[in-house]
């Protein structure tokens, strides 16, 4: 095993190197352990990934919607130091990917303005000794429960990697004209649905971009998820996440149902 990469804590080393010797762990069901282990993968270690990141002051007016670009810059930054470390670890098992990835955020009363963001996983490698890195010579990554990931390569799909797109927007506020004039009324407010459309569209591109350059094929288990963090009601982060996957081969091999019948009496 090579020394571990200086990013990482000194005490990662011997915990992988104890998983070196043989002894695997693992946040996989037992079920979903038998899965991957049926399609060809054998899980070498748990992997994580953090990184303690202080989000900078950035102004914004009252009553103009726009991206905070250093709010975005930071909550995207963060993550990928986190999703970095966690790969370096898988890496240094020699490890093909990580399956069941899960991205977190944790605050403490300590630190108002940061935030710890935590990439976890089971680094897995396959069996038959044939390479799985994706395009960018890392290991895939995969939020897929091990459930999704045996029947994503029956249909002859292979993941890439876990990618992500992230937008902080702040909402402008109504003046008291525009509240008034609604007052009793049913009518669309355009500027916040403006204001949100544009907020998700730059996060789906951004996780878009990312799946194009990893070579993918498609994207799926895409999930949109909206967080106000500790910025208050009228700044809101999207954070658009989702498996890239690539076409490997044309063969779907799922089994067919089984129709079971029942006898009354």
């Amino acid at each position: 095993m090579s020394d571990v990469t200086s990013d990482l804590p000194q005490a990662t080393g011997h915990r992988l190197e104890e998983l070196e010797k043989g002894l695997f762990t693992s946040d996989l069901s037992v079920n979903e352990f038998l899965l991957i282990k049926e399609v060809g993968f054998h899980p070498v270690g748990f992997v994580m990934g953090s990184s303690i990141y202080h989000t900078g002051i950035q102004t914004r007016k009252w009553g103009q919607s726009l991206e905070l670009t250093k709010l975005t810059e930071a909550m995207y930054n963060a993550r990928e130091l986190a999703m970095t470390r966690m790969e370096e670890e898988a890496a240094e098992l020699g490890a093909d990917g990580v399956v069941g990835v899960r991205l977190t955020v944790n605050y403490y009363d300590w630190g108002k303005d940061a935030a710890e963001f935590i990439a976890v996983g089971t680094a897995v490698t396959a069996e038959d000794g044939v390479s799985r890195l994706n395009k960018l010579g890392k290991p895939f990554t995969s939020d897929l429960s091990g459930q999704d990931f045996w029947t994503l390569l029956q249909t002859g799909y292979f993941p890439q990697g876990l990618v992500m797109g992230t937008c902080v927007y702040h909402i402008a506020h109504r003046g008291i004209g525009q509240t008034l004039g609604t007052t009793g009324q049913n009518v669309e407010l355009p500027n916040f649905t403006q204001a949100l459309y544009e907020a998700r569209e730059l996060a789906m591109t951004r996780m878009q971009d990312e799946a194009t350059q990893l070579g993918a094929t498609g994207i799926v288990g895409v999930r949109l998820e909206e967080k106000s963090h500790q910025w208050g009601s009228h700044t809101i982060e999207f954070l658009s996440l989702g498996t890239a996957v690539l076409k490997t081969s044309g063969d779907v091999t799922l089994a067919k149902p089984v129709t079971i019948i029942t006898l009354d009496g």
